[in-house]
């Protein structure tokens, strides 16, 4: 078996206090693998910093200088997680035989990579790394996470439960990722269309090693609506029907009130009532304005057809 040449995407956003104890980690996976004849001697780290604020770019540097084989890009900008990603795999895919990424808090549990390239040597050609269980999140967190996930499937969305983008891709994958040239981006939503040979590798998630989430509610939330809208135009028809729905309910609600004045004798005037349905209707109408808007913004973005990121610095000597 000849040794496959590995590559560790790592996307890294003010990561300066986890980076060094991610950069240890990783590099012990790698020997290990070239102890067992797994990988290559010249496989790498590849650390995408997504314009970072704190001194990420530095630690990056400093990791260089000691080990050749952590590598770096840094993007002129931030450009968000999604991003970030894409740039590191579209920077390794001509230089390695698998790519895997992983986010650099080490939440995600490296040793699941040795597995994975098990896999990847047994012939799959895409390994998604998957939660075994959630029982270090909040009981909001992990019920919203369930309630996300069934509702993606709803809308016609082939992702992975319980994965984030913690996976293995061989370059033939990434080779096949790169024609999806959309700017609004969802990863976990596009590769399982590559269609190619691929298997699941459970793992435990750990907490961050150090640092703060870069996924606030606000940003999950986003993310989320990015995931949905991207993917599906099912919130649109059911929208459609909602209002159908509502047109019925009003015909109906018509022939009680006419009946109500040709055959009561007294008739009150349903001030609380006409209220309620005036509020309840102008929340519809603004949702579902807000929703077509949503679709709308996106072909805004994508029409314009603007470079995803912009590369600003290389270290890849």
């Amino acid at each position: 078996m000849t040794p496959i040449k590995l590559a560790i995407v790592v996307p890294c956003y003010n990561e300066e206090a986890v980076l060094p104890l991610s950069a240890k980690e990783l590099l012990a996976i790698l020997d290990r693998l070239i102890e067992d004849g797994k990988i290559a001697h010249d496989s790498f780290i590849l650390c995408c910093d997504d314009g970072s604020k704190d001194a990420t770019w530095a630690v990056i540097n400093s990791l260089h200088r000691k080990d050749n084989r952590i590598k770096g890009i840094a993007l002129a900008h931030n450009r968000g997680h999604q991003n970030a990603l894409l740039a590191g795999l579209m920077s390794v895919r001509v230089k390695c035989d698998a790519a895997v990424s992983i986010d650099a808090d080490l939440q995600d549990d490296p040793a699941a990579i040795i597995e994975m390239v098990d896999k990847f040597i047994s012939g799959k050609e895409i390994v998604y790394g998957v939660r075994n269980k959630r029982d270090t999140d909040t009981w909001f967190k992990r019920t919203t996470a369930r309630l996300f996930y069934r509702f993606q499937q709803l809308m016609g969305v082939n992702a992975i439960a319980d994965h984030a983008d913690f996976r293995l891709m061989s370059s033939r994958a990434i080779d096949l990722l790169a024609d999806y040239s959309e700017s609004n981006l969802y990863l976990r939503g596009i590769v399982p269309m590559i269609g190619l040979d691929n298997a699941i590798v459970t793992y435990e998630r750990h907490a961050r090693a150090a640092g703060e989430s870069k996924y606030p509610l606000s940003k999950m939330l986003s993310f989320s609506i990015d995931g949905i809208t991207s993917f599906s135009a099912k919130p649109m028809r059911m929208v459609f029907f909602v209002g159908f729905a509502l047109l019925i309910i009003d015909l109906l609600v018509a022939i009680y009130v006419i009946a109500s004045i040709l055959f009561s004798d007294h008739l009150e005037a349903g001030w609380a009532s006409l209220i309620i349905s005036v509020w309840f209707l102008g929340s519809l109408i603004l949702m579902a304005i807000g929703i077509v808007g949503e679709y709308i913004g996106k072909i805004f973005i994508e029409v314009k057809q603007r470079p995803r990121y912009a590369i600003r610095d290389i270290l890849f000597d």
